[in-house]
């Protein structure tokens, strides 16, 4: 009997270690193998099928001897600085003023939330339609006789990187105000009206107590957000496809065209290691901070 027993019982800390294993072995080949697999090929001369004689850092210098990398670099930083920027900030106006209290708090909250629901390819199909020249804004105000009405951003090389901010910003606000919105109902009741009972205005209670609170959520937003902006491929390319020509091209459809339609697979695959490295500088100081904190505490 105490033989079953203690076999049972070996059985019992083996089975969540069976049960993982296989997503963990497919993981790690899956995931971190083609990783290290595509390491390895932008460090060779591969062009239309890979070559794994070593080449060293020649795709690098191509890569950074292109000048469309550079504008798919720039319009990153556009793309990201001004989506990160105004979905946290239109995500916080969002959260506090559904933080009061209001009637059909519910009702609202769900329409907001709704657009994370949708894929970027939809969201991007949609906008396409909505900011085409000769469908959408433009041509309804047209019809509505405003005929000096332009905007033309989406055909417009200079103009059309910030449709795609305009189409990220409506998908994600509604999803950092939920983020926010949790933050703000995680604080003491307490402390807010002990700071009203000295006299301070509601304002002033949120930008002196309640926002510097939140400082982990505005974190957290900040990685979820910059993840997005790095990795964004399926928006660019149902709303602008990288164009016109590649004015609104970002560091993920510029890896596509070089590795599947230019027959570039070695400079794909350095542009792909550059954005690995990029997610990298993020996360790498978030984990640290995070471990460190839950260490310590």
């Amino acid at each position: 009997m105490s033989t079953q027993t203690a076999n049972y019982g070996g059985f019992e800390r083996w089975l969540p270690k069976l049960v993982l294993a296989p997503a963990f072995a497919l993981t790690l080949v899956f995931v971190y193998g083609f990783i290290i697999w595509n390491g390895y090929l932008s460090f060779t001369p591969s062009r239309i099928l890979p070559n794994y004689e070593w080449a060293g850092l020649i795709q690098y210098e191509r890569l950074f001897d292109n000048e469309r990398w550079w504008v798919a670099v720039k319009n990153l930083g556009i793309f990201g600085g001004l989506f990160m920027g105004i979905s946290m900030a239109l995500g916080l106006f969002l959260a506090i003023l559904l933080d009061q209290k209001i009637r059909m708090e519910g009702a609202l909250r769900t329409i907001y939330l709704y657009p994370m629901a949708m894929s970027f390819i939809v969201t991007g199909t949609a906008w396409k339609w909505i900011l085409n020249p000769g469908l959408g804004l433009e041509h309804l105000m047209h019809q509505w006789g405003f005929e000096q009405f332009t905007f033309d951003w989406l055909v417009n090389p200079e103009m059309s990187i910030y449709t795609v901010v305009i189409a990220g910003v409506w998908q994600s606000s509604g999803f950092v105000m939920a983020l926010f919105l949790a933050g703000l109902r995680g604080i003491d009741d307490s402390i807010i009206k002990a700071a009203q009972v000295d006299g301070a205005s509601l304002p002033k209670i949120y930008w002196r107590i309640i926002i510097p609170c939140l400082r982990p959520v505005f974190f957290s937003t900040l990685m979820i957000l910059a993840h997005l902006a790095i990795k964004s491929f399926d928006l660019v390319m149902a709303l602008t496809n990288g164009g016109p020509g590649f004015a609104s091209d970002v560091p993920a459809t510029f890896m596509y065209a070089m590795a599947f339609t230019r027959g570039q697979i070695g400079m794909g695959a350095a542009s792909a290691m550059m954005m690995l490295a990029t997610i990298a500088a993020l996360v790498v100081p978030y984990l640290y901070s995070e471990l460190r904190g839950s260490k310590n505490g």
